[in-house]
């Protein structure tokens, strides 16, 4: 049976967690199962903590929806903690593809990365964020934000959604469209299980940028890079519609990413070789003065 795992980021019982239990029952409805994580229930302050625990319901499922509130623009800061202590090189397909090849060709690896081949299993994924404000400038960095726990994984982002208007207590029961849409979203995230990097349809809105589908951009005169991945491209034209020239630099594409993981080995030998000289520059600064607070 397949699975999949909801992350709920937000107040128990508040509205983005009752979004996502609405997407999880539309999910359900494929055949799927499904279990429902808050992340008000994890330790993650290092050490013996639920990380690994997390790790491994992440790394079984074949699909996970996040579910998070917007707070200053973006989404809670315990998620960025999750994301940082999990995934980035340590879940990278494409750095845990360099390393396999290298162990099977009887090499040492040059990084110290977890290598747990399970990660290269195909998965979906949706994205919800859910805020008060009705204007875009207070919830324009929340997708953005949640893309950095998908894309080492290679996990394809078949939807994600944007919910105004919720700023009180369970409020978004008031909007049924946003509800409404929040199943839709789990049942899009169903239909793709399966399906690897390239090969999931994207169901959600279009969005500027073709590989995130999102509409964060940087400008450096007529040059455009997708903020949220890193694709470039040029406005092509007064309307500001941009053609898109590069979607290998995309950190979502293997391609950008092995590049990253070649990059990563070659500095990695550089410094090994100047081992003694960066012990001997980094001793001054071991004894600077430390205030902590009490214990």
């Amino acid at each position: 049976m397949t699975k999949v795992l909801g992350l709920a980021c937000g107040e128990v019982g508040g509205s983005a967690e009752i979004l996502l239990i609405e997407a999880l029952r539309a999910a359900g409805e494929s055949g799927a199962a499904t279990e429902l994580v808050r992340l008000a229930d994890l330790r993650l302050d290092g050490g013996d903590d639920d990380a690994d625990w997390f790790w491994e319901r992440l790394i079984e499922c074949d699909a996970w929806i996040i579910s998070a509130p917007i707070i200053s623009r973006t989404v809670p800061g315990r998620l960025k903690v999750l994301g940082d202590r999990l995934l980035g090189p340590n879940a990278d397909a494409a750095i845990i593809k360099g390393l396999l090849e290298v162990r099977r060709a009887g090499g040492s690896p040059a990084v110290p990365f977890r290598v747990d081949e399970r990660v290269l299993r195909p998965r979906v994924a949706g994205f919800i964020a859910c805020g008060g404000s009705l204007t875009p400038q207070w919830k324009a960095l929340a997708l953005p934000v949640m893309h950095t726990l998908t894309f080492s994984m290679s996990t394809s982002v078949v939807d994600q959604m944007v919910v105004e208007g919720a700023g009180t207590p369970r409020s978004v029961v008031l909007d049924p469209d946003a509800v409404g849409r929040a199943g839709r979203l789990g049942r899009h995230v169903a239909s793709q299980i399966g399906r690897p990097l390239g090969e999931a349809e994207y169901l959600g809105p279009p969005g500027v940028c073709p590989m995130c589908h999102l509409d964060v951009v940087v400008l450096r005169g007529a040059d455009v890079e997708c903020a949220t991945c890193g694709a470039r491209g040029r406005l092509a034209d007064a309307s500001g519609r941009v053609e898109w020239t590069d979607l290998d630099t995309s950190v979502i594409s293997m391609a950008e990413r092995h590049a990253h993981y070649e990059e990563l080995v070659a500095t990695a030998q550089a410094h090994a070789a100047q081992a003694a000289v960066v012990e001997e520059r980094a001793a001054p600064y071991r004894e600077a003065v430390v205030t902590r607070p009490p214990r």
